[in-house]
């Protein structure tokens, strides 16, 4: 896996942004940017996952499961943005496969296709030991943000 830091230069705009400024979702979750393969359409995640994401049983609470998922599968899909543009989720589906713990957790993202308005991805996580945890399947949609300094033109 790569080092974030040291190929900064080399990431896509997505990744830089994060890196820059992360979302404090993101960041409560624990995340770590390992790799990310444009051209592939791939992302490789870490998430730190502490004691305050875990249910009362001591497992990682399931909507903080699916959080992991679909930053996975965001990132993925997201690698080849413009800068200004975002992806929003429009359908996630999350299947839990076995308990996840606190502890860090690897997570993958993988683009199964990309249209010109959405965008079909993959996910999955698992534990330090390669135990499978979830999968997940998302589709997201392109959304090109206005600058603020853009006015709406007059009628």
């Amino acid at each position: 896996m790569s080092d974030a830091t040291s190929k900064s230069d080399s990431w896509p705009p997505n990744i830089k942004a994060a890196l820059k400024r992360m979302a404090p979702a993101s960041k409560y979750l624990g995340l770590e940017i390992l790799d990310a393969d444009k051209e592939q359409g791939i992302v490789k995640l870490a998430f730190n996952a502490g004691p305050e994401l875990c249910n009362m049983w001591g497992g990682i609470q399931g909507g903080m499961v699916a959080a992991m998922l679909d930053d996975a599968m965001a990132f993925a899909v997201g690698l080849n943005l413009e800068w200004g543009q975002i992806s929003p989720t429009l359908e996630l589906k999350v299947s839990m496969i076995a308990p996840a713990r606190p502890g860090r957790i690897y997570a993958t993202g993988k683009v199964i296709k990309r249209g010109r308005s959405v965008g079909f991805v993959e996910g999955e996580l698992t534990a330090e030991d390669g135990t499978l945890l979830a999968t997940g399947s998302s589709t997201a949609t392109f959304v090109t943000l206005k600058r603020k300094d853009e006015t709406p033109a007059q009628a």
